[in-house]
């Protein structure tokens, strides 16, 4: 994945519902069709890999911070994400991350996501700006 100057938004389908669970360590176990749609890549390259293969260089690091101080805690963490896709676009989403048993019994992370409105990602787009 590369990000390059000229990358557009790719826009959720309404009902769009990105799902997406990792191990402890944030690799990936399952992915639904839906975010493999929308990230550009298929189960199979996801599967295995840390969910930071679709991340933005635009999302600050202290939104990930924050995610996984929250989750690590045991709580449930949300927020606006901007992701990059497999051929350098990005897409919004309003994501909803649990903490979980796997169904191998580990622990583990459970994330949904959906789409994200044009005033929540204007807001989350100067919130981010003044983080680092």
């Amino acid at each position: 994945m590369s990000i390059n100057n000229n990358s557009k938004e790719i826009v959720l389908k309404d009902h769009a519902f990105l799902v997406s669970e990792t191990d402890e360590k944030g690799i990936i176990t399952f992915a639904s069709d839906d975010f493999c749609e929308v990230a550009g890549y298929s189960v199979e390259e996801l599967i295995g890999k840390p969910h930071s293969i679709v991340r933005h260089p635009d999302m600050p690091k202290e939104a990930f911070k924050s995610l996984w101080e929250t989750v690590k805690k045991g709580e449930v963490w949300t927020g606006y994400v901007k992701n990059a896709t497999k051929d350098g676009n990005f897409y919004w989403v309003f994501a909803t991350v649990y903490p979980t048993i796997t169904s191998e019994g580990k622990k583990g992370y459970l994330s949904c996501r959906r789409k994200a409105t044009t005033s929540e990602i204007e807001k989350a787009t100067i919130l981010y700006k003044t983080l680092k």
